[in-house]
């Protein structure tokens, strides 16, 4: 089949939020309007709750939030639509900037009581530094929440990108009626059904058209008022704009009673990017070359946990993936055959036979992948932009049974293969130091360390600031590093030589002791590039 005919009908993007703002229920009512499941899995109530389809661990299912980017696929009006749910928890914010990487656009969740949070922020400042183009949901509308128009106001000013509602609500909270899609003049009713779709939508000619009127009183009055004061003071929408992550269009409706979500679905199809040119370390690799070429973004051990199976999940980046075909392991510099690659529905996976630009699936792997590695046709070059930052909190690992020493090691290297934690490595492996983002992966490590690998483990509290990856020619260049602070010296996976620094000062002492040798916060393993040089 044409390539070119393929690319144009994949649209592959992530949904991302601050916690509780509803990330993880809009992924699932996407795929209910997709038709990709037939009645939701949020189902609440004094004798049943159903966890999302997407979260998928049952530490996950224990705590109720999303802790690993869920991959689903699915059609929808004849698009190929790659979506990854990414965990919306702080603590694993790491997982999400990697999530980032690979995908061509975001939608982002907003909460209408709560506003714009820190989380978001951040996440729209790593959108932004790859001009992501972004499109805003603002949900929770049955709830009692904030002036439509003051929300949009806070998103420009917080989240430094002009915005453009699409639709606009009528009412909010116990006086929430529906949706006015300002483009198609087409209004929705708001009708409750927290399972299943039902739609009820009525046409009209415009704000100014007498059946609002009939229909909504009042409230036809309010809402027509304030589409007039949006028309005068946002631009009109222009899809070129919004692909240059210039402006965001905004949608609203309220994800647990599937409401807003069409309009939603239905514009993102029609505006959204097809997959776009990557940048590596041989210069812009575009869609449509004719060689096949992707890099791993996640790993993921113990999908299943009763085959201990590990999934690498690739990024198609060009050309055609074809099962059972032999490609190149760049960094190993070998060649490998995968009989078995997948598609998934989070937990659910089908083995595929080919897969083009924009896909995300799933190659079995058996500790072949790192976070990083490309695979190619045979050409040596490295996608770039998956960097390694400096942990946040420092843990020194503890095994609780002697015995169990060969499980621990398999699986905390396996877990950090994942990009769940780092670790670092001192007196040739008899001392292991995890780093983290936040405490709550600790939790998580010790939770699947134990029920995945029978290691049970506990964490002992170090006091380190910064971890800082140490850049020189040759041994003279940290000869006082080596003499001095050799206790504070550690390995990564990557054999690299790490500086876990108690503080900024130890850092800076450091540095001035050690001229030539470079300090840094962010490292891209695979493609020997530096990120951030301590300041």
């Amino acid at each position: 089949m044409n390539i070119l005919k393929e690319i144009k009908n994949r649209k592959t993007f992530a949904i991302i939020s601050h916690p509780d703002a509803g990330k993880t229920t809009l992924t699932e009512k996407l795929l209910l309007f997709s038709g990709a499941i037939q009645i939701a899995g949020a189902v609440k109530s004094n004798k049943i709750r159903k966890t999302a389809a997407s979260d998928f661990q049952e530490i996950e299912k224990q705590r109720g939030i999303s802790i690993s980017t869920s991959v689903l696929s699915f059609k929808y009006d004849g698009y190929n639509i790659n979506l990854l749910d990414t965990p919306g928890h702080k603590d694993f914010a790491e997982d999400t900037y990697r999530t980032l990487t690979a995908v061509d656009s975001v939608i982002l969740v907003i909460d209408c009581v709560k506003g714009v949070e820190e989380q978001t922020e951040k996440l729209m400042n790593v959108c932004r530094m790859r001009n992501t183009p972004v499109i805003v949901f603002i949900n929770k509308l049955d709830r009692e929440g904030r002036n439509p128009i003051e929300l949009l106001d806070e998103i420009e000013a917080k989240l430094e990108i002009k915005v453009q509602p699409l639709t606009y609500p009528m009412g909010i909270g116990v006086s929430f009626r529906g949706v006015y899609n300002i483009y198609e003049n087409v209004f929705s009713f708001f009708k409750a059904n927290k399972q299943r779709v039902e739609e009820e939508i009525e046409r009209f000619n415009g704000v100014d058209d007498p059946k609002l009127t009939e229909w909504f009183g009042d409230d036809a009055k309010k809402l027509k008022d304030d589409i007039e004061l949006i028309q005068g003071a946002y631009d009109h929408f222009n899809v070129s704009d919004y692909l240059n992550g210039n402006v965001a269009p905004v949608f609203f409706g309220s994800a647990i009673n599937n409401f807003g979500i069409k309009e939603l679905l239905n514009t993102f199809v029609k505006i959204a990017p097809q997959p776009q040119p990557r940048d590596t370390t041989s210069g812009i690799i575009n869609p449509d070359d004719e060689h096949f070429s992707g890099f791993v973004f996640k790993i993921h051990a113990n999908l299943d946990p009763k085959h201990r199976n590990r999934i690498a999940f690739l990024r198609v980046c060009s050309g055609k993936f074809e099962r059972n075909k032999f490609y190149h392991h760049v960094r190993l510099n070998r060649d490998i055959k995968f009989p078995n690659p997948a598609s998934f529905m989070a937990q659910d996976k089908t083995t595929i036979d080919e897969a083009f630009p924009g896909d995300v699936i799933g190659l079995y792997d058996a500790g072949n992948f790192k976070i990083g590695d490309t695979i190619t046709e045979g050409e040596d070059f490295m996608y770039k932009g998956i960097p390694t930052f400096s942990p946040e909190i420092f843990k020194e690992l503890h095994l609780e049974d002697p015995f169990k020493s060969k499980q621990l090691n398999k699986g905390i290297m396996q877990l950090t293969d994942e990009g769940l934690a780092q670790v670092f490595i001192q007196n040739n492996g008899s001392r292991k130091v995890v780093g983290t983002v936040g405490d709550l992966q600790f939790d998580v490590l010790e939770y699947r360390l134990l029920n995945e690998y029978g290691a049970q483990c506990r964490f002992r509290p170090l006091n380190y600031y910064k971890a800082c990856w140490i850049v020189y020619e040759n041994e003279d260049d940290i000869a006082e590093l080596k003499r001095i602070r050799s206790h504070n010296l550690f390995f990564d996976k990557h054999n690299k030589l790490v500086f876990l620094a108690e503080s900024q000062y130890s850092i800076t002492s450091a540095k001035e002791k050690n001229p030539k040798a470079k300090f840094l916060f962010s490292v891209e393993h695979n493609t020997q590039t530096h990120e951030l040089e301590v300041g």
